[in-house]
């Protein structure tokens, strides 16, 4: 088990985290009926140009045992930061998801979904 601080802190350090505004749009339900299939779609709305990228993006749930759902890693290549999957949640939480730029910047959307049942331990 892991604190989503603690988390934060492995992944990220002591760099601060922006709040992404339109730049990155978390798409997932409000309300999740079966937490351990709940779909969720991220967009960095930002160029991807040699200079400056999405080089990760990382979907994170606070209240899971172990927050960090996944890591999507990206070249300029990719041509825009997108990804689709679907993340496990233990219960109603908060979702985050952070974009990692090619100069270390972080930005950050948050989501709040409620999970009603079939909520998973992690």
């Amino acid at each position: 088990e892991e604190k989503v601080d603690a988390t934060m802190k492995r992944l990220f350090g002591s760099r601060p985290i922006k709040d992404a505004g339109s730049m990155v749009k978390i798409e997932m339900p409000l309300i999740a009926e079966n937490g351990a299939v709940v779909p969720i779609t991220v967009e960095a709305s930002i160029p991807m140009t040699p200079q400056s990228y999405v080089k990760n993006i990382y979907i994170i749930s606070d209240n899971n045992r172990r927050p960090l759902n996944a890591k999507f890693s990206f070249t300029p290549e990719a041509g825009r930061a997108f990804v689709g999957t679907n993340v496990r949640l233990g219960g109603t939480t908060d979702v985050r998801a952070i974009a990692e730029m090619s100069d270390g910047t972080l930005l950050m959307a948050k989501r709040e979904v409620k999970v009603t049942v079939g909520g998973c331990g992690g």
